[in-house]
C-alpha cells in the first residue's frame, strides 16, 4: 500500500509525521499522525492509539496535547487517526459539527448513504494497523494500547471492551460513556445505525458492561468538573455505576476547575502515558 508523506518534523529526537493513504474501509483518502520515538537500529516500539473528539483531525492531539516529550522517553509510538472520512460528498455529512465529517463516532455505519464511507471502527482496528505494519518497520503490532478524548474516549472504551485480548491498556479523557442515553449519541446513532436501539449497544461502554463485556485491566478515566458537557453529554457516573455492578476495575478521577479542552488533557497526559507504558512494556 502506498503511503504519502504529508509532513515530517524532528521532535524530541524522534519524528512527528502526518501521512495520507487510500482507504478501502472508508472509500477515500485518510490521514493519520504518527510520532516515532528515537530507537536503536532494528528496535521496535509499542503502538498507542489516540482517538480524538468531535471536530478534531489527525493533527489535533499531536499539536495540542504535549505528549511527544514523554512518549520519546518511554519509547511509545503515538498513532492519531482522523475522526472520520473526509470529502464524502454525502448529503448531510457536513454543516453540523455533531454529525458526519469530523464526527464519525468510531462505529461502522449500517444505514445508507453513510454505510459505504463511515466505517471508522473497522478503519481503526483493522485497516490502519495493517497500513502501519507495512510502512513502518519499528511498529510493534504485538503491543497495542488505546485512549481518547470525548467522542474518542467513547471510541477507546468501546473498542477495548470488545477487544479485551488485543489491547494491553485503555484510558479516556472526558469520554461519552453512554451515547445511547445522551443527546450526542441520540442524534448520531439513528442516522448511522438506524432506530433499533439494540444495534446501538455495542457502541456504548455502559451497555457493553451491562451485556457482559469486560476488560482485564484497569479503565482509567479523567474528567474535569468544570466541563460544560459534563451533565448533558458525558455523565461519567453512569460508567462508575455500571463498572461497580460488573466488577470491572475502574479508576475515575474528577478534577475541580478543569474543562473539556486540551489544557485539561495536557495537565494529565503524563499519567495516561505512564499508565499505558507500564502495560505495554510490562
Amino acid at each position: 500500500m502506498t503511503i504519502e508523506t504529508v509532513s515530517e518534523q524532528r521532535c524530541f529526537g524522534g519524528v512527528q509525521g502526518t501521512y495520507r493513504h487510500a482507504s478501502t474501509e472508508t472509500g477515500g483518502a485518510m490521514k493519520f499522525g504518527l510520532f516515532r520515538p528515537p530507537l536503536g537500529k532494528g528496535e521496535k516500539a509499542p503502538m498507542l492509539y489516540f482517538l480524538a473528539g468531535l471536530t478534531c483531525t489527525e493533527e489535533t492531539f499531536a499539536i495540542k496535547a504535549g505528549a511527544q516529550r514523554l512518549a520519546a522517553e518511554l519509547g511509545l509510538i503515538l498513532v492519531t487517526p482522523d475522526t472520520s472520512p473526509r470529502d464524502t460528498g454525502i448529503d448531510g455529512a457536513t454543516g453540523d459539527w455533531e454529525f458526519g465529517e469530523g464526527a464519525g463516532f468510531y462505529l461502522d455505519a449500517t444505514t445508507p448513504p453513510f454505510a459505504s464511507r463511515f466505517r471508522m471502527v473497522s478503519y481503526v482496528t483493522k485497516e490502519l494497523p495493517r497500513v502501519l505494519a507495512g510502512a513502518f518497520a519499528e511498529a510493534d503490532l504485538g503491543r497495542e494500547a488505546i485512549f481518547g478524548h470525548s467522542m474518542g474516549g467513547h471510541g477507546a472504551l468501546t473498542i477495548a471492551l470488545k477487544n479485551p485480548d488485543r489491547y494491553r491498556s485503555v484510558s479516556a479523557f472526558a469520554p461519552i460513556v453512554a451515547p445511547s442515553q445522551v443527546p450526542w449519541g441520540r442524534k448520531a446513532f439513528p442516522r448511522y445505525l438506524g432506530d433499533d436501539t439494540k444495534v446501538w449497544r455495542p457502541y456504548d461502554s455502559v451497555a457493553l458492561l451491562e451485556d457482559g463485556a469486560r476488560f482485564p485491566g484497569m479503565l482509567l478515566v479523567d474528567q474535569g468538573q468544570a466541563d460544560k458537557f459534563l451533565d448533558p453529554q458525558l455523565q461519567p457516573w453512569r460508567l462508575d455505576t455500571a463498572a461497580r455492578a460488573a466488577g470491572q476495575a475502574l479508576t475515575l478521577r474528577l478534577h475541580a476547575g478543569y474543562d473539556h479542552s486540551y489544557w485539561f488533557i495536557q495537565s494529565f497526559i503524563e499519567d495516561h502515558l505512564l499508565h499505558h507504558a507500564a502495560a505495554l512494556h510490562g
